[in-house]
This record gives structure tokens, sequence and C-alpha cells, in this order.
């Protein structure tokens, strides 16, 4: 059993969030081009709210961005390894108590596909879809959205089996 607990992202993470985001098996065959060379930057860490789920060694097994002055969960990734424990909950119970703490009313979420199923079990709602950006995006994806007082909040660790 592990224990896994959030913390803010620094930009020495930078380059272990990028590896989450290109190691993403969600990611693969026909939305690989969505993010070909995306790195997320130090810069970009610093920035913007940035959080990451480590484990006991503080290795990053998870992280998200959430945007304040959009009111948008930018980026939310989880480590392959450790998918189905718990540790994408976490990161959106934490995410939504973010945003409730700065004021935010609600939460756009710009979903892949294949991750709408999580983000609808977490408490988001479909509102809608958001048409194609190619070159690199050439599918529609859902847009789904997060009414923060709405959803239940709760602050801690999860404990993670492997």
């Amino acid at each position: 059993m592990e224990c896994i607990r959030i913390r803010r992202a620094t930009g020495m993470d930078a380059a272990r969030l990028t590896a989450l985001v290109q190691e993403s098996q969600a990611y693969r065959g026909q939305y690989a081009a969505a993010i070909d060379g995306y790195e997320v930057t130090a810069a970009y860490v610093e920035r913007h709210q940035v959080f990451a789920a480590v484990d006991v060694a503080d290795r990053v097994v998870g992280f998200y961005s959430l945007m304040l002055d959009l009111a948008e969960l930018d980026l939310a990734f989880v480590s392959d390894e450790v998918q189905g424990m718990g540790v994408g909950k976490l990161l959106m119970e934490h995410m939504l108590d973010q945003a409730r703490s700065a004021g935010l009313a609600d939460v756009r979420v710009v979903s892949n596909p294949p991750a709408e199923r999580f983000y609808l079990r977490m408490g988001a709602e479909r509102v809608g879809v958001v048409a194609p950006t190619p070159p690199k995006v050439t599918w529609e994806r859902p847009e789904l959205r997060f009414v923060v007082g709405r959803q239940r909040v709760t602050s801690g660790e999860v404990t993670a089996t492997r």
C-alpha cells in the first residue's frame, strides 16, 4: 500500500509532467498528434496553478493545471501504472477545492474523448462539443463543466495499491 498526496508542482517537476503527457496511453493512435512535441515547461508550472500527485518517494504519478482566469482545467494526467487506483479522483477533488477557494462557480473541461467518462463519473456534466483545431486535433472534443458548489470535496490522501 502506498499513500499519494497532492502538492504544488514546481519548475523542477516540468520534465516529469511532460513525460506523463508523452507516455499517456490515452493519446495513442488517432489522438497522438495532439501531444506530439508537447512540453510542460518550468515557466508554465511557475505561472499557473499546477498540482502534482506524488507517492511517498515524491515521485510524480499525476497532475493537473487549473487556469483560474479562464475557470478551466487545462491539463490533467495520471500515470498509466496507477490509473484505476483513485489518483485521478484525488486530483479532481483537489482541483474542485482549489476552484472553490478561488471563488469559481464552475470549471470548464475540454476533454480527450476517451477521458469523458472519467469526468462524468467525477460529477462533470456535458455541455457541448468543441470543433476540431487542425492540424493537431482533427476530431471533436467533449466540452464538460464542473459546477463547483455541487461537487463533494474531501481533502487528504488516498491509499493506492500497486
